[in-house]
């Protein structure tokens, strides 16, 4: 009688009577109870977090920031119960507490009371970091502990990410801030230095008219000295006009000689003060407080630039550091998008001139902080700001009162002038009435004293106003040197200006997004999953499927004999009383086999890449299981179960089903390479979810090996067999 007959009598044995035939049925979908019943409750358990209940604390009170009132604690919880990551329970601190101990909560997230002002510190001048507080008890459950850690890092890391982004847009906002308002000062500093040249060509003309008016009045005060003179002698002629009339023609002919010289000689200077006024005047008169006010503005802006001059080495640094440090990060970023071995970003060559000019600005900033670092620079720099500061404030005193000055002064030019007119008139008018020269005598006599007192009074006079406009000469030549001062000054404050403003960088709101973006998130990950998994169940379905049908082997065996009895009483072959034992399991584990997989793909949705090779490889694994457990109990009886179930434990624990093999103790990855299991998960993971299919074919070839091989034992074994044992009418054990 042939192996597959003896197979199919050792089956049908199972058809007479109920219990039988309920055994069967048991046997065939005894894999469901592991493999279906397992993959089930393992599915999806990451898409059904939303039903764990966790507490969450928000106890955050909220803070001001510039004038705005801002509330982290609700933008976190907002995008938490948005999120359905957990069911989260708004709850306060007492009742979260209580719950995570009672396990009513499997976990609790509290946000501090003081965590807005936290976050909104960053743009402050002490920054501190915001804390989040989870708390989780292991004796409610391990792994729900394991993934809040990943699901709270994430929270933490987006959080994180938006105040870094909040901080950041200050910072380039005062950029900004900062670029416009040198500009204006720059803008301020060219007209300045517009109304300071104006102002030096003006006091140029004024000290050239000042020295001609100089002149004039030196002869001025020597005509007069000579008036005196022709008065005194006038005076003592007088005296004398009684004893002869000759002579007091002759004194009075020389008087009015005398008197039109001085007529002419401050004539002279009346000319020449009246048109240096003329042309200079106007200007003084209606420029005179600008010219006080600006150079007041000179002085006070000189000063405060030397106030300030020892912290332009610290700001020169900060802003060397900060460009760097864009500068890094774009050259970080750059990398990253256009230089790695992924997918080129399409904006790359933007990115590239990004790079470049963050590198440009960053090396300027750097020539910048490394010049007004050379204290040489600053000191020439303070000592010309001392200097631009004292001859502003010397122009500021006399500029609004020049013009009053300068008319006091004319108008005492032009009464002189009037009055030795008049002196002319009345000479000649003495000279006219010489005939009466006798007769009143004694009235010329008191009026010759007169005169000689007016005339010294007028030397006087004119002497004074020779020495006032003597200084006032020198203080125009040091007013034109001090213009010239002030004005290269001027000029290079609105130069240095100018280059400052070029120096700081003017961001717009999409500048800034894209910057702070950058800068508050430098890095991202990009993540390519090959042959993913769409579910828990699929990753796990190649490690629970042998599973169940290593137990579907092992329970068959409990039901049917290793051996066929009826072959080994009719004395057949050795290898056909393996074949007749091993045909009916392996037949019972294909029809397992497909009972197991119709219920994961159809009531599960298991999806297999390569779902007819799947079926196949199964039954080789089937073939294989069948082989290795007949040995075992056919050449150990009894105890050869309880191997059998050693080895199952063994192959679960080195076959990497769950956790890869390298992490577990050096025993397990010994023993890995050399059971069957290994290279059936390594070789399903392959068929279910794609990729080489190398492993698979190397599995098929173990697989046929060790079926191979047990069925050889098992024929050894049945030879052994044939006769009839003491210990076989009596066993030991029996189970």
């Amino acid at each position: 009688m042939r192996s597959p007959k003896l197979a199919a009598l050792e089956l049908k044995r199972f058809g007479r009577g109920k219990l039988p035939r309920a055994a069967l049925a048991a046997l065939l979908l005894l894999p469901l109870l592991y493999g279906a019943l397992y993959l089930w409750s393992f599915w999806d358990p990451y898409g059904r977090l939303d039903k764990i209940p966790v507490a969450l604390v928000n106890e955050d009170t909220g803070a001001a920031v510039d004038g705005k009132r801002i509330s982290a604690g609700d933008s976190i919880v907002s995008g938490l119960r948005d999120s359905h990551t957990f069911d989260w329970q708004p709850v306060d601190a007492k009742e979260a507490a209580r719950g995570v101990e009672d396990g009513s909560y499997y976990l609790s997230l509290s946000i501090p009371k003081d965590f807005s002002r936290r976050i909104a510190s960053s743009s402050g001048d002490h920054p501190e970091t915001g804390a989040l507080k989870v708390r989780t008890n292991d004796a409610n459950n391990y792994i729900v502990g394991q993934i809040s850690r990943t699901v709270f890092s994430e929270v933490r890391s987006a959080a994180s990410t938006k105040s870094s982004r909040t901080f950041l847009n200050k910072i380039f906002v005062s950029f900004s801030t900062l670029h416009g308002k040198t500009e204006q000062a720059a803008d301020g500093a060219d007209r300045l230095e517009d109304g300071i040249g104006q102002a030096k060509h003006g006091t140029g003309k004024l000290a050239d008219g000042l020295g001609t008016a100089k002149n004039g009045s030196g002869k001025l005060v020597t005509g007069l000295g000579d008036l005196d003179a022709g008065a005194g002698r006038l005076s003592r002629g007088s005296s004398d006009l009684a004893r002869g009339a000759g002579t007091a023609a002759h004194g009075s002919r020389q008087l009015a000689d005398g008197s039109g010289q001085v007529a002419q000689g401050t004539q002279q200077l009346a000319d020449k003060v009246n048109g240096v006024v003329g042309k200079v005047g106007p200007f003084i008169r209606a420029h005179g407080k600008e010219i006080g006010e600006a150079a007041q503005l000179v002085a006070d802006g000189s000063q405060a630039v030397r106030d300030h001059l020892d912290k332009l080495p610290a700001a020169a640094s900060t802003g060397a550091k900060l460009s760097r440090g864009i500068s890094d990060h774009m050259a970080a970023y750059y990398r990253l998008r256009c230089e790695s071995g992924v997918q080129l970003d399409t904006s790359c060559a933007e990115l590239k001139q990004l790079k470049e000019e963050a590198a440009t600005a960053a090396d300027k900033a750097e020539e910048v902080s490394g010049y007004v670092h050379d204290q040489e620079n600053l000191d020439q720099l303070g000592r010309d700001l001392d200097t631009l500061h004292s001859l502003a404030n010397e122009l500021a005193q006399r500029g609004p009162t020049l013009g009053a000055d300068m008319d006091a002064a004319v108008k005492k030019i032009n009464d002189l002038n009037d009055g030795a007119h008049k002196v002319s008139s009345g000479a000649r008018k003495l000279a006219a009435g010489n005939a009466r020269l006798a007769a009143g005598a004694d009235t010329l006599n008191d009026g010759a004293h007169r005169l000689h007192d007016g005339t010294g009074r007028a030397a006087a006079g004119i002497g004074d106003l020779d020495s006032g406009v003597g200084r006032l000469k020198d203080g125009a030549q040091t007013l034109n040197g001090g213009m010239f001062k002030l004005s290269d000054g001027s000029q290079k404050l609105a130069g240095g200006l100018h280059d400052g403003a070029k120096q700081i960088p003017d961001y717009g709101k999409k500048d800034r997004d894209a910057h702070t973006l950058v800068m508050s998130d430098p890095v991202q990950l990009s993540s390519d999953a090959a042959h993913k998994a769409p579910n828990y169940g699929t990753g796990f379905a190649p490690y629970f499927i042998p599973l169940s049908l290593w137990v579907g082997a092992m329970v068959a065996y409990m039901l049917i004999q290793p051996l066929n009895r009826r072959a080994l009483a009719m004395g057949a072959s050795s290898w056909r009383v393996a074949l007749s034992g091993w045909l009916p399991v392996f037949g019972v584990g294909v029809l397992q086999t497909a009972a197991l997989m119709s219920v994961l793909h159809f009531a599960l949705g298991l999806e297999m890449v390569r779902a007819a090779g799947t079926i196949g490889f199964l039954v080789l694994v089937t073939a294989c299981f069948s082989a290795i457990v007949q040995w075992l109990n056919a050449q150990f009886g009894p105890a050869g179960r309880i191997l059998v179930l050693a080895l199952l434990m063994l192959q679960l624990t080195s076959a990497g089903g769950t956790y890869p093999v390298q992490t577990s103790p050096g025993f397990f990855a010994a023993i890995h390479p050399y059971l069957p299991m290994s290279y059936i998960v390594e070789g399903l993971r392959r068929l279910i979810t794609g990729g080489d299919l190398a492993p698979v074919w190397q599995g098929s070839v173990v697989l046929l090996a060790f079926t191979a091989g047990a069925l050889a034992l098992t024929s050894l074994t049945a030879r052994g067999r044939q006769v009839v044992r003491m210990k076989d009418l009596h066993p030991e054990l029996s189970l």
